[in-house]
């Protein structure tokens, strides 16, 4: 693997992993906040979209989700295999990231609302000045986990040809007849991006409780 420089494509795959985990969280908490806030809005038609949304999304395994985005609706369109997977993780991550904010937004105590209301705010201007720079920190965690856990789940990617971590892996193996150094390789770095990655978040979590402390 060393000789003929196939590492290289696992530093290239590693690159593409990273990239539709960004993405993907951006995306995903985009639209985690707009359904969000849809369910607790009190509008039923909104609420029944966003459960629709969330109950879908949740529901159907993501692999199966990928194939249906890129088979059914992408491929004819000729999009990019990796813009497919990108999209497609967005809007799953989107489906749990509703939730997470849901529940952070429903679990500021209501006195905090009342409160805001009874300074003469609006109910919109309640919720964004005070109830959601308290829920952030409520969800933080929650919502960490959602980004660590997205970065495993890009391995399946490679069922539509995406060339990520694991189809790097997949390629050297086919290309050596050794699945031993290629594979364990790739789940060496997962281990070491989501260690890594689950130490950061929790260091973040730390400052701001001590912020909270002050």
């Amino acid at each position: 693997m060393i000789a003929n420089q196939r590492y290289i494509i696992i530093f290239q795959g590693l690159g593409i992993t990273i990239l539709i985990a960004i993405c993907a969280i951006l995306i995903g908490t985009v639209l985690g906040c707009i359904f969000a806030l849809m369910k607790v809005s009190g509008n039923k038609i909104l609420k029944t979209i966003a459960d629709l949304y969330t109950t879908l999304l949740r529901g159907i395994p993501l692999a199966t989700q990928l194939m249906i985005f890129y088979f059914v609706i992408f491929a004819p369109l000729g999009m990019n295999r990796l813009l497919v997977a990108i999209i497609s993780y967005g809007i799953n991550s989107g489906a749990y990231c509703t939730e997470i904010f849901r529940s952070g937004i429903q679990g500021i105590d209501a006195g905090q609302t009342e409160a805001g209301r009874s300074l003469g705010l609006s109910k919109w201007q309640t919720l964004f000045k005070i109830v959601l720079p308290q829920a952030v920190k409520v969800v933080l965690p929650t919502y960490t986990s959602e980004f660590i856990v997205l970065i495993k789940e890009t391995s399946v990617a490679s069922f539509i040809a995406v060339r990520d971590l694991t189809k790097a892996g997949d390629m050297i193996r086919n290309a050596t007849y050794n699945a031993w150094i290629p594979l364990l390789t790739c789940a060496v770095i997962y281990l070491i991006l989501t260690v890594g990655l689950t130490k950061l978040f929790g260091k973040l979590e730390k400052r701001l409780a001590k912020s909270d402390r002050r």
